[in-house]
């Protein structure tokens, strides 16, 4: 009983210091007052340039999580002590403030009325929408 109650209290710790999938991180918030002095040209600069950023940094948070799903597997299953080579060393952080700088910026093009960014920017979010779709799709 005091086995199963450690294997228990092992494998809760263990999948809260796990790592998120960056399209299950939710955004901070970023104010669009930051992007007022902004015109529609740099604005649009600015979303290619932390489109660009969030593709890397969203990369590696989701290696992360997938190299922390498979010390899960191999620990739960195979071999306890891999459970400690799970790297709680995500970049969370990075993807909740560059998503939180991508909404600011759609409000400030929104609020300035950059109509060739916001189409840009609905594309942009129906292509990643129809992905994820195609990918949970293909899962099944």
């Amino acid at each position: 009983m005091m086995f199963k109650k450690c294997v228990v209290g092992m494998v809760i710790i263990c999948v809260a210091g796990c790592a998120s999938k960056s399209g299950k991180i939710e955004a901070n918030y970023v104010s669009p007052l930051a992007y007022a002095n902004y015109d529609c040209d740099m604005l649009t600069a600015e979303y290619a340039r932390l489109v660009q950023q969030s593709s890397k940094i969203n990369k590696q948070q989701d290696d992360v999580a997938g190299n922390d799903s498979v010390a899960m597997g191999v620990g739960l299953i195979l071999f306890w002590p891999a459970l400690f080579f799970i790297d709680n060393d995500d970049m969370r952080e990075q993807v909740a403030q560059l998503k939180g700088e991508v909404n600011a910026v759609e409000q400030a093009s929104i609020q300035k009325k950059c109509t060739m960014l916001s189409d840009q920017m609905s594309a942009d979010k129906a292509a990643a929408d129809k992905a994820l779709e195609d990918a949970k799709n293909k899962k099944k």
